[in-house]
């Protein structure tokens, strides 16, 4: 801790303009960290300048955890009362006057500070792992205070600077421009960063682990680091893809240069999300860090995207409360289908509208829509019915008056916080249009109104007029063998005229698989089922095909139709990994040990490897897949009872639920309860959480 505290006076600076609630102003925060991984706790130090705005007598920090050593203000020591939440300071503040506050502290964060790989059993896995270890923030909401006196209020807007001490191995990435890290001989380095505008605290930020970077520039001069571990260097293209031109086009369509100083993104290993759009520095889950194969089936373009408008829509312009939560995701949603559009085209764009206003016609035709203020709509309605409220308005001011309003409305509220009035009030002004209607239809309604997206649609994409012709003059269309020749019409179209098709005699499944259209092989692969003789011939290429989905679906298609050549298609698929879930792979493992055949000396090994895949060192999308095949199969042992124990108490609440409905099941079966209690006794109490309620 002692050279941070020498830090403190050597990178002190100006402080600049930023917002508070009620009677002071906080304008300027200094961060001085040292994580101690192996003990899962922030060592820490926090400098904080404020301006009273008016008599009080008393601030305070949301602050979860944390055990303060020191408490200064202005350099001298002051009362506090400190909390398991927060920590407030008992003083008299005199309007008009400005401080300086240090709190030193040591966090023990239950959550938003995630060590991963740090747990002994998983020592070495650096050469096991590309991840290695990791240490990763995510605050999303209000948690920051995990791992810093901060303020959960999203209202409260500092310039945050953060300096980070670590060991030297490792790469250190947070919020804002690097401007120095110390090189001496000492095992630990000193990252600093500066940040020049303020932002909310849940935006902060910061990432340790084994990681290069690719540089590049946007045409404004921006710097993009793009981040990735050294054994992927062969996936940054495909990971990475269309980023400059994403980077370009969201700056020039928005129509407000990029506002911070540099753009960072970091894939991070157990992420919880896909994204997360902290300012400047997005982090997203590792399993979309891809190959080029994999690109067809699942890319990172659209994660890629949304997290960058977020710099924009959420980050230069926040929201007050989760009322006006449609200003961050339906913004952030929108934006990136735009991007999307300008990399794939207009029928993609469209296409993917028409499918989330099924999804949310379906859902309203339940009576479960959703107003776009109710700060408890769902993700789908914030995100998906957020994004077809702006193409409407798009289109119902047209597209000069919107970009205009846009930028009228990014520079009146930047670096503050909004509410949809306001923006609402700013695009009524520029447009000089009327928009209650359009209030009262798209942002207070909960229903979704199918009829105006149909118009929009029709209006706009002549693929989706062809469609709605033809299902409603002649529904004999979707028969026609011609649609799927015709080259000039978007392959959502044919797919879609195939879904509405429903089954697939044999017959007609024969053009699906020798077609050009790699999606529509694809779709062919899925409609399979059982592969009758006459097709296997055709059939089989596609266990091959450029795709990774189609590669797992025709192994499984063709190893259940032809019993007599499963070797055959085990060994010519026995080198396929898969997508980042090792989607093939984990299939094959499971066949394999379905067919005593092949390689029967290999047996023990392919089970032992296929149990591997359950451990911690594995993303939970691989973890959870192992699981349920070693399940189907009855093939747990030992080993897979420890991960899936450890398993019920995982950071992600998904794969924690999937692990506790797994063990539930397990519970109930008295051989399966004999052997995890056996197991259970090779384990430390904090491992047992979720046992031991069963217990009870």
């Amino acid at each position: 801790m002692k050279k941070l505290v020498l830090t403190f006076c050597l990178v002190l600076s100006i402080f600049s303009f930023g917002q508070h609630q009620d009677k002071v102003d906080f304008t300027k925060a200094k961060i001085y960290l040292s994580p101690l991984p192996k003990e899962k706790k922030i060592q820490g130090g926090v400098i904080y300048r404020f301006n009273v705005l008016q008599n009080v007598d008393s601030v305070f920090f949301d602050a979860k955890n944390m055990d303060f050593s020191k408490v200064e203000l202005d350099g001298e020591k002051v009362d506090f009362n400190p909390t398991e939440k927060t920590i407030s300071i008992k003083h008299k503040f005199k309007k008009g006057a400005s401080h300086k506050l240090f709190l030193e502290y040591v966090a023990k964060p239950k959550q938003t500070v995630y060590f991963i790989g740090w747990d002994d059993e998983l020592e070495g896995n650096e050469q096991t792992l590309p991840a290695g270890k990791q240490v990763w923030t995510q605050g999303q909401g209000k948690y920051t205070s995990h791992w810093v006196p901060s303020f959960d209020d999203m209202e409260e807007k500092v310039e945050f600077d953060l300096t980070i001490e670590a060991d030297k191995k490792y790469q250190v990435i947070a919020n804002g421009k690097l401007l120095l890290k110390t090189d001496n001989e000492e095992e630990d380095a000193i990252w600093i960063f500066d940040m020049e505008k303020p932002m909310s605290s849940y935006l902060l930020a910061f990432a340790i682990g084994n990681y290069d970077k690719q540089v590049l520039k946007s045409n404004s001069g921006v710097t993009i680091e793009n981040y990735y571990y050294p054994s992927d260097s062969l996936k940054v293209e495909p990971t990475y893809r269309y980023t400059k031109k994403i980077f370009d086009f969201l700056e020039n369509e928005i129509g407000i240069a990029y506002p911070w100083q540099e753009y960072k993104q970091v894939p991070v290993h157990d992420f919880l999300y896909a994204g997360m759009e902290n300012t400047s520095a997005t982090f997203f889950s590792d399993a979309y860090v891809i190959d080029s194969t994999s690109f067809i089936d699942r890319n990172y373009v659209n994660i890629n995207a949304h997290e960058l408008a977020h710099q924009w829509f959420g980050n230069l312009v926040t929201e007050k409360n989760s009322e006006h939560h449609w200003l961050h995701e339906g913004f952030a949603t929108y934006y990136a289908y735009l991007a999307e559009k300008e990399i794939f085209g207009d029928d993609h764009f469209y296409w993917k509208l028409y499918e989330t206003a099924k999804t949310l016609d379906n859902i309203s035709e339940k009576g479960e829509g959703e107003s776009l203020l109710n700060p408890k709509a769902s993700s789908l309605t914030f995100y998906e019915k957020g994004a077809w409220a702006l193409a409407v308005l798009k289109d119902k001011i047209g597209e000069e008056n919107f970009k205009i309003g846009i930028r009228n409305y990014l520079n009146t509220y930047k670096f503050q916080n909004v509410t949809v009035a306001e923006f609402i009030t700013e695009m009524e002004e520029t447009s000089n249009y009327d928009l209650s209607n359009f209030k009262a239809i798209w942002l207070d309604g909960d229903g979704f109104p199918m009829d105006a997206a149909k118009d929009y649609l029709m209006k706009n994409s002549a693929s989706l007029r062809m469609y709605y012709v033809l299902k409603h003059d002649d529904e004999n269309s979707f028969d026609s063998p011609e649609i799927l020749k015709d080259s000039e019409l978007a392959t959502e179209l044919k797919l879609e005229l195939l879904q509405q098709k429903g089954n697939f005699p044999e017959l007609d499944l024969l053009p699906l698989i020798t077609i050009e259209d790699i999606r529509i092989r694809q779709f062919s692969a899925q409609k399979m089922g059982v592969i009758p003789e006459g097709l296997k011939e055709y059939a089989e290429p596609l266990l091959l095909d450029d795709s990774y989905i189609t590669n797992e679906l025709m192994l499984y298609n063709l190893w259940s139709s032809f019993d007599y050549d499963r070797s055959v298609y085990l060994e010519k698929t026995k080198n396929i990994v898969g997508l980042p879930n090792m989607n093939v792979r984990l299939l094959w493992l499971t066949l394999a040990l379905f067919t005593p055949d092949y390689n029967p000396t290999q047996q023990t090994y392919y089970h032992n490897e296929l149990v591997g895949y359950t451990s911690a060192i594995y993303n939970p999308e691989v973890r959870q897949t192992a699981f349920q095949y070693l399940f189907e199969i009855s093939a747990l042992n030992d080993e897979a009872y420890i991960n899936l124990i450890k398993a019920t108490n995982h950071h992600s609440w998904q794969f924690r639920n999937y692990a506790r409905r797994l063990f539930d099941t397990l519970w109930t079966d008295e051989e399966q309860k004999k052997e995890i209690e056996k197991v259970a006794n090779q384990l430390n109490s904090s491992d047992l959480r979720y046992l031991k309620t069963k217990l009870k």
